[in-house]
């Protein structure tokens, strides 16, 4: 086993954190920050929201109007790439300003450094865009946890309950997947990494459902 892939929310990460920490700073702090902000940076992603909105309703968003749709994927929890990438964005102020600091549970670094003092190559596959994952990891409550990491992948790559998109991160990583170890808390998605090869371990916080397809852990602690 040379590589191990994690997933972030529910995983590394209380999922509690997403939804009561950076969704809502995220829909308090959106509109402002399409008014105020230079929005040159985000303008392909709200041209993607434009495109995708047009093509599911017939209808084209005024710009007024943007800030409501994007909090209103917020409350879906919508998975759009573009979504997840002004998220990302907004957030950076907020860590960076020190208004948040990102949650990871305590084992999680201590396993981070014995895998890589080990020779074991990890990575990160979330949901969220790679810059919400760095920036995440970037200010966690245990300081900077980046340099752990050498990969970051989200849906850019493939959304995570299809097996293609782990056969696309094992062809990034070069290595074949029975050499990688995918942890995550979602059954589903354990079951896609499994089909395309991969090692799969459940992870079990507090609330997680036990799946009865994947060996399970309570968390990185007892892994390696």
């Amino acid at each position: 086993m040379h590589y191990i892939l994690t997933d972030i929310e529910g995983t590394s990460t209380s999922i509690a954190f997403v939804y009561d920490t950076l969704f809502p700073y995220f829909k308090q702090h959106i509109t402002h920050f399409l008014r105020e902000s230079d929005t040159s940076e985000i303008e392909p992603f709200l041209k993607s929201v434009q495109e995708t909105v047009l093509e599911e309703t017939g209808k084209a968003l005024k710009p007024d109007e943007l800030a409501q749709q994007l909090i209103h994927w917020t409350d879906a929890d919508r998975k759009h790439p573009a979504l997840k990438a002004i998220q990302g964005i907004v957030w950076r102020v907020a860590y960076q300003k020190g208004e948040i600091k990102g949650h990871v549970y305590p084992d999680v670094p201590l396993a981070l450094e014995r895998w890589k003092n080990a020779g074991i190559g990890l990575g990160v596959y979330s949901s969220g865009s790679v810059e919400a994952q760095r920036l995440l990891f970037g200010f966690s409550d245990f300081g900077d946890l980046t340099p752990y990491f050498s990969h970051y992948f989200d849906t850019q790559v493939g959304p995570k309950r299809e097996a293609s998109s782990y056969t696309a991160i094992a062809g990034n990583l070069n290595i074949e997947p029975d050499n990688i170890l995918f942890l995550s808390d979602i059954e589903a998605e354990l079951d896609a990494a499994a089909f395309a090869g991969m090692q799969t371990t459940q992870i079990l916080r507090p609330g997680t459902k036990p799946g009865t397809r994947h060996p399970t852990e309570l968390n990185f602690s007892t892994i390696f």
